[in-house]
């Protein structure tokens, strides 16, 4: 990845095959839902102290994964907005069954998606 991504579309599947185990897709999954209860929490009780509990279950949750189960860096490092918007995407995805826990079949992971 020496070369500057230049779409969104292009970014979706280098992300995705940064995330192909199965531990790394649910523990992005666990820290985005805790970032939902969180700010849903905040919402409901007014109590805005909580929101620092917003970066620390997102990418707490994230960065770990990368460095324990997929042994990768996170892509957040290099394109931060983009990949924001896909952890949301994946989120959502894994929730309605567009994406599955269980990663990225093998054939596609040596077709380098």
């Amino acid at each position: 990845m020496s070369d500057r991504i230049k779409t969104f579309s292009e970014f979706y599947q280098f992300y995705l095959t940064e995330h192909r185990k199965t531990g790394t897709r649910i523990f992005h999954f666990i820290g985005t839902l805790l970032v939902f209860f969180v700010i849903g929490y905040v919402i409901s009780s007014g109590k805005e102290r909580f929101l620092w509990y917003v970066p620390i279950f997102g990418y707490g949750f994230a960065w770990f994964s990368h460095a324990v189960i997929e042994k990768n860096k996170p892509a957040t490092f290099r394109y931060p907005l983009w990949s924001l918007i896909s952890d949301f995407r994946l989120f959502f995805e894994l929730l309605i069954g567009r994406q599955k826990f269980t990663g990225m079949p093998e054939a596609k992971k040596k077709e380098g998606i």
